[in-house]
């Protein structure tokens, strides 16, 4: 596995950049989702949750963007993560914690979502 290539020098002047991730192929976990009223500790568990994927192997990196204003008129947040391969996914998917967010994510803090797995096959970037 290839080590993590920077898009964006760590000097640059400029807000966080996605994730760093290795040259490709990688793959993508793609979670498209729209969140029910209130908290309800979701917040707390999503910072969890990150926390956790971090120490898992195969673990690349994360993105997410969620507009609260938008999602108060039912449109979806996205959250991207990246993996070095899909047994990691598979590992991630059925870790313990993991699975307890996941049952509590149906019954109580989305009101529906979709997920994605690609393969990564190229990727590139650019900033100013």
């Amino acid at each position: 596995m290839s080590e993590p290539h920077d898009v964006l020098d760590d000097s640059a002047a400029v807000l966080p950049f996605p994730a760093r991730t290795p040259h490709a192929p990688y793959y993508a976990v793609i979670f498209s989702s729209i969140r029910t009223d209130g908290d309800n500790g979701y917040g707390a568990m999503a910072e969890r949750m990150v926390e956790l994927a971090r120490t898992m192997p195969g673990f690349l990196g994360i993105e997410s963007v969620r507009d609260e204003a938008a999602a108060e008129q039912g449109r979806p947040g996205i959250t991207v993560s990246y993996w070095s391969s899909l047994e990691a996914i598979h590992e991630w998917k059925n870790q313990a914690e993991h699975r307890i967010a996941q049952r509590q994510g149906r019954d109580q803090w989305y009101a529906a979502y979709h997920l994605r797995i690609c393969k990564i096959e190229y990727d590139y970037g650019f900033v100013r």
